[in-house]
């Protein structure tokens, strides 16, 4: 095999640097692509960055605590016949012609917004043409929860990441509050974008719409993606919920984000600021009270979905993080028959952040099947 670059990935578009906080794999060690071999902090989330060929990991370049520029060299890959020189020779030619890019060629698509109804709606359009992917955000998250998914699946689709009502950069007024408002909203933003048909994905809160708008509007949701989802059961962690609404300073908010991952360590400093940045804005507070009141009213969940989807015949997929300690994985066994399903090891409630890679390929996977069908 040729020589391979292990560089360091771009998750988002403010991402312009990571630190390399450990190793995962020692020299000598073969890979398979997607192993994951280091894991690198941001200033939105740590992540696993993942082998992009298969081989011998022959080079560690960075060393642990070292920051590494986007596209940067983290390591070398190649077979163990390739000679040490030859592998010398790589690393010196990388780093004596990379130049880090500008942070302006490199932010790719800013999001936008569009108003529906006379309220407001944020989001991000990655990649062009194929068959439109629209992905929906949790209680209490937005558009970047998807930052390392949307590149990978906008390869040869248009992506849309969506702030639903009361989140992110979207209007904080969610009307009564209750479902029909958040399904309401989907539908003005798909009509406003020209969206006839659409591959949904939606994570916990969002897959509760992404599945009512399937159920009452079949005709135009090609296919439908539950990541660990609300409605297929009734038990949810009242203290998240309820944790989420109170918080007011990182020393309340920390543990309420925790519980999202099976590995704690992926909450950030940054990523607890930014909440708190989202929570102190006008509206939120009484956005995420009802919200919370309408759908998730002492710990139960307020709508089921799971038996009716039996009558949606479009392709179905459910995803679930295993150690998911906000929404019982058991719930996946209410998909409905003929949902493929699949469960994510060592992930908590929110796998496409924490198992980004699978995750990616399991949808990828999904919709290719989907698409042929």
């Amino acid at each position: 095999m040729s020589i391979e670059k292990l560089g360091m990935p771009k998750w988002g578009l403010s991402m312009t640097e990571g630190r390399v906080i450990e190793w995962l794999v020692e020299e000598g060690a073969d890979l398979d692509i997607g192993t994951e071999v280091a894991e690198v902090e941001t200033e939105k989330i740590n992540g696993a960055v993942e082998s992009p060929a298969a081989g011998v990991l022959r080079r560690r370049v960075a060393a642990e605590g070292d920051v590494i520029p986007v596209g940067g060299l983290l390591g070398v890959i190649a077979d163990a016949s390739v000679s040490d020189a030859d592998i010398d020779a790589f690393v010196a030619d990388f780093q004596a012609s990379f130049v880090p890019a500008e942070a302006e060629e490199e932010a790719g698509p800013a999001p936008e917004t569009v108003t529906v109804d006379g309220t407001t709606l944020r989001f991000l359009k990655t990649g062009e043409g194929g068959e439109p992917l629209v992905l929906l955000h949790g209680f209490g998250g937005d558009l970047n929860n998807w930052l390392f998914n949307v590149e990978a699946l906008s390869g040869d689709r248009a992506v849309y990441s969506l702030d639903l009502p009361g989140h992110g950069g979207s209007s904080k007024d969610v009307g009564d509050g209750d479902l029909a408002a958040l399904c309401g909203a989907l539908r003005g933003f798909l009509d406003s974008q020209g969206i006839d048909k659409v591959h949904l994905v939606g994570h916990s809160m969002g897959g509760l719409v992404a599945a009512t708008v399937a159920l009452e509007d079949p005709a135009r949701v090609a296919s439908l993606t539950l990541v660990d989802s609300a409605g297929l059961g009734e038990q949810i962690d009242r203290d998240y919920i309820e944790g989420f609404v109170a918080a007011e300073g990182r020393r309340d908010l920390k543990p309420v984000l925790q519980r999202l991952f099976a590995d704690e360590r992926l909450v950030t400093r940054q990523m607890v600021d930014d909440v708190l940045k989202y929570k102190r804005l006008d509206g939120v507070q009484p956005a995420l009270r009802s919200l919370a009141d309408h759908l998730f009213a002492d710990g139960h969940q307020q709508h089921r979905v799971g038996d009716a989807l039996g009558s949606f015949s479009g392709p179905v997929l459910v995803v679930w993080g295993e150690q998911d300690q906000v929404i019982p994985v058991a719930h996946a066994e209410a998909a409905p028959a003929g949902a493929e399903t699949k469960v994510l090891p060592g992930a908590g409630h929110s796998p496409h952040m924490e198992a980004a890679g699978e995750f990616n390929r399991v949808i990828e996977g999904f919709l290719a099947g989907a698409h042929a069908g």
